[in-house]
């Protein structure tokens, strides 16, 4: 078997996408330049993010600003580059570097607070409800301005301090509006001609309602996420009255506190959805440009169905190899998180933003092992954070490492450049091949039972519950969405009433599998063996060794490689025994080299610690 081409070879669209952090005073040779240095190192795209450091003359969605975009964009046009739009100047995404606000003071960030007994009603509050709590005590909650901001694209002086423009309303679908008025459609009257081609997609940064709250305050919260009008909204979501629960936002003493604040959380969300991604999107898909970017949380994959590249953020050593982080709590779930949402959504690319924030002490092994983290779990689009336009002063600490061209491999990034394309095109336009999903919410993934699935090479997908009463259909067989059929679903924790008669169909066929705290490891494969047949059989068992399969079409369409891709996650080398459904030969594909050779007959293996490598066998097409 010889492989074609394009495994060594593939498309430039496949190339990671630096996040370019323009940081400094800008100059039109030096942007040529460092884009001619990505070039050279295997990168073929960008995302422009104006970050701090700017000087006050280069002001957000200024007119000199943006000639500096006009510069790079059409010099990667003139290479065959790409580029990806960043929408705020800095961060959360919704402010428009406090210009919403500056527009319209009515369109500064709420939220709901409680009133303090004897006080008059703050200036432009609105009170939301006076309700007793569970000791009969009363208690007003208003809605009000709040004292939140974003990151600003500026010093003060010659830094670290930097400015902090107000947060806008994101809640508020007339603030959100402002907000594309102000950005994107500015983007649009400058750089449309360049959507859909060089441009392929404009990022969007972990709205949060709150923004970048200042406030403290009594109980779990100074303030909860909120504005004119919210309380309708939330009952309206959850489908009963909220109103006699708004204690509980507060209160740790209230009955069921726990649940009904995560009841406020999930309903938030779903406002968010309502009033932020769903207006960005519809922008996006009229304007024909992706929207990319990721929401706050890593296990937020409810937002993730308005994202045309559904995405989440590596970031703040939250995720480390030989860490407990690889597996366990809701960062560990981003990146299925991500991939999951891009195939239920029947969307093409999914994205992780990864490494920013890992500290200067990030080493080259784990940005290669960050990155195979990444791949194993289905993305299939890398947005390293970040190559730095200039590390001056104090821009070099600057939520550190520069990954790129001020870091110490920057010398051999071309073979981690190569290896990413690679990677990312074999998880792209390819039939992923998996049995198995957990079922989550929008706002939370279950991670306990994921654990066990990787450390016993049983891959899945999570499946939101909106699925179950929206889009899929559930018979005798399980749970057929976006071209997948889930023989076994795994279900932990409450969800909502609308889920339970598709559960109750899987519960009588055999194919509900509940978890909870104290279920054996053993008996959780059990079920699931029972239920979804094994692709691929690893002897003797090696926790530490991932697996995923997938099915690529050839080149000329008439058939397809069966690819397994198998990376071991941890410290020490494994060696195991793999057997494969399908007979016939079998290829070793190293994507880091581009090597091939044959898998021994035996199927015998080792993986030395942090290892990627593909096995590759044919099939016939579909």
């Amino acid at each position: 078997m010889t492989l074609p081409s394009s495994w060594l070879q593939p498309p430039r669209e496949f190339s990671v996408m630096p996040f370019w952090f323009w940081n400094d005073a800008l100059d039109e040779d030096e942007i040529v330049r460092q884009i001619a240095d990505m070039a050279a190192h295997g990168v073929y795209g960008f995302v422009i993010h104006p970050r701090v450091g700017l000087p006050r003359a280069l002001g957000w969605m200024s007119e000199r600003l943006l000639h500096f975009y006009e510069v790079a964009i059409e010099e990667a046009r003139r290479r065959g580059m790409s580029v990806v739009l960043y929408d705020e100047g800095m961060y959360p995404s919704g402010a428009s570097s406090g210009q919403v606000v500056a527009a319209n003071p009515a369109f500064r960030c709420r939220g709901l607070a409680l009133l303090d007994a004897g006080a008059a009603l703050p200036p432009d509050a609105n009170v939301v409800a006076t309700v007793p709590r569970a000791n009969g005590e009363l208690i007003t909650v208003i809605d009000r301005p709040v004292d939140s901001f974003i990151r600003g694209l500026h010093y003060v002086g010659d830094g670290p301090a930097e400015d902090e423009p107000p947060a806008a309303d994101i809640l508020n679908p007339d603030a959100v509006a402002a907000f594309i008025r102000l950005v994107y459609d500015g983007f649009a009257a400058r750089f449309g001609r360049y959507f859909g081609t060089t441009i392929l997609a404009i990022f969007t940064d972990e709205p949060a309602p709150l923004g970048r709250l200042r406030e403290q305050g009594r109980g779990p919260r100074a303030v909860a996420p909120g504005t004119r009008g919210i309380l309708p909204e939330v009952s309206r979501i959850l489908g009963y009255d909220f109103t006699p629960h708004l204690p509980a936002l507060w209160y740790d003493d209230e009955p069921d506190a726990p649940r009904f604040r995560a009841d406020y959380e999930r309903a938030i969300g779903v406002r968010l959805e309502e009033t932020f991604y769903a207006q960005l999107s519809a922008w996006c898909e009229a304007h024909g440009v992706a929207l990319t970017g990721h929401p706050a949380q890593g296990c937020d994959i409810g937002p993730l169905r308005f994202f045309h590249a559904p995405g989440q953020d590596l970031v703040w050593r939250w995720v480390l190899p030989d860490h407990p982080s690889a597996l366990e709590g809701r960062e560990a779930t981003q990146a299925k998180c991500s991939a999951s949402a891009m195939l239920h959504g029947g969307r093409r690319r999914n994205v992780n933003e990864c490494c920013g924030a890992y500290g200067h002490e990030l080493t080259w092994d784990e940005m290669t092992w960050l990155a195979h983290w990444c791949f194993i779990r289905g993305v299939n689009w890398l947005f390293p954070h970040a190559f730095y336009y200039s590390v001056r002063g104090p821009r070099r600490d600057e939520r550190p490492p520069d990954v790129g061209p001020h870091a110490a491999w920057w010398d051999r990034y071309r073979a981690y450049a190569d290896a990413c394309r690679r990677l990312s095109w074999l998880n792209t336009d390819s039939r992923h091949v998996c049995h198995i999903a957990i079922l989550g919410q929008a706002n939370s993934l279950p991670w306990q039972p994921a654990k066990v699935c990787l450390e016993h090479q049983r891959d899945f997908n999570y499946l939101e519950e909106r699925h179950l009463w929206e889009d899929a259909r559930v018979d005798a067989e399980g749970i057929h969405l976006a071209g997948m059929r889930y023989a076994a679903l795994i279900v932990e924790g409450r969800f909502d009433a609308r889920a339970e008669p598709a559960l109750a169909r899987l519960e009588q066929a055999g194919r509900l599998v509940r978890y909870a705290a104290g279920t054996a490891d053993a008996d959780l494969i059990a079920r699931l063996d029972a239920c979804a047949p094994r692709d691929i059989r690893i002897a003797p068992r090696a926790a530490g060794l991932r697996v995923r399969h997938v099915v690529k079409p050839d080149d000329a369409g008439r058939g397809a490689y069966h690819v397994f891709m198998l990376f071991n996650e941890t410290r020490p080398a494994i060696e195991f025994q793999v057997e494969l459904p399908m007979s016939g030969p079998a290829l070793i594909f190293d994507p880091w080299t581009g090597d091939t050779r044959p898998l021994p007959p035996d199927g015998r293996l080792a993986l030395p610690g942090h290892a990627f490598t593909t096995l590759v066998a044919t099939a016939e097409h579909g």
